[in-house]
């Protein structure tokens, strides 16, 4: 699902499924960085780790702890930059070289209604009204749910760039359906806030692009070097 939607120098690794067999045991210092949390907390933590050494391989990077730092955002090894995800039967790490991407952002979400009340509290007025309008044209996917995924992987891919948070009513997400597949298309977030300076110049808009696939929705951001 992921790999999709990223460039060629991203690595991605996926697992689906509860299936913990196959996956790298965690290195001390993350076992102790999870040592009171509930079972399924460390089952989630354990599988996207033991994806991001898989996808470290594949750079030909030594595996290496990802510790959480600040405000939970994973810690990578010098010289890369990625993001993971995971809820309910699956798990993805993406990786790539640091001198490829400034940051990217990834998440995916089951592919269904948000919470009540949820909706009111992410998206602004015009992208509700965007959101009835491709729930209208194309109802076979849950657009809240996937405006709610952009906005984590939007909020990923910027807090590496500023340290600091991003609310969601800073940035404003345009949601595009590919004509040849609506279950597909690509997004387009403009900051409301002033953004980061990559490559010397502010940053004022993230793109990416999304999917929805066996029971998910998943979407993606880079942040080009400028």
């Amino acid at each position: 699902m992921i790999e999709e939607l990223l460039p060629e120098c991203v690595v991605t690794v996926e697992a689906h499924g509860q299936d913990e067999t196959g996956h790298t045991p965690l290195f001390p210092e993350e076992e102790a960085a999870v040592a009171r949390a509930v079972a399924k907390r460390r089952r989630e933590f354990t599988v996207v780790r033991s994806c991001a050494r898989r996808a470290m391989a594949k750079l030909g990077v030594p595996p290496q702890a990802v510790l959480p730092g600040e405000r939970g955002a994973p810690v990578w090894p010098d010289g890369l930059a990625g993001s993971m995800t995971h809820c309910d039967g699956y798990c993805a790490a993406a990786l790539v070289r640091a001198a490829d991407l400034a940051s990217l952002g990834i998440d995916a979400e089951p592919d269904g209604p948000l919470p009540e009340g949820v909706l009111a509290a992410v998206a602004l007025p015009a992208e509700a009204e965007r959101l009835a309008r491709l729930a209208a044209d194309h109802p076979g996917v849950h657009w809240d749910r996937l405006l709610f995924s952009a906005k984590e992987s939007v909020y990923k891919a910027w807090f590496p760039l500023t340290g600091r948070w991003l609310d969601f009513s800073e940035a404003d997400i345009r949601i595009a359906v590919d004509p040849a597949d609506p279950r597909r298309g690509t997004l387009l977030a403009t900051l409301l806030v002033p953004g980061p300076l990559v490559g010397g110049r502010p940053v004022t808009a993230f793109a990416g692009r999304w999917n929805a696939r066996r029971g998910l929705v998943a979407s993606a951001v880079t942040v080009p070097h400028g």
